[in-house]
């Protein structure tokens, strides 16, 4: 029969071995939070990529699908104009 050689054999070398685990696992998950942007930070970059995406599907939409010029897209007369179609006042 063989006996793994790297096992605690007495209490006192349990009792160090559990302690040694578990000194491990507490430096693994600082490290892991450690690694962690700030919630702050994820808001804005998630801010950020709206504004991206709005910007680039207005672009696409009124530049390419529209037959637009692409530069007119991101004018502010173009949206009053769109604004003023479809809310007609009577």
């Amino acid at each position: 029969m063989s006996v793994n050689q790297n096992q605690p054999k007495t209490r006192e070398q349990v009792k160090k071995a559990r302690a040694e685990e578990r000194r491990k696992q507490i430096q693994r998950e600082k490290r892991k939070k450690a690694r962690r942007s700030p919630v702050g930070l994820r808001m804005l970059m998630l801010l950020a990529a709206v504004v991206v995406c709005v910007l680039a599907g207005m672009v696409v939409g009124y530049g390419v699908i529209g037959n637009g010029n692409v530069a007119d897209a991101l004018k502010e007369s173009t949206w009053t104009h769109i604004h003023d179609l479809v809310v007609k006042k009577k």
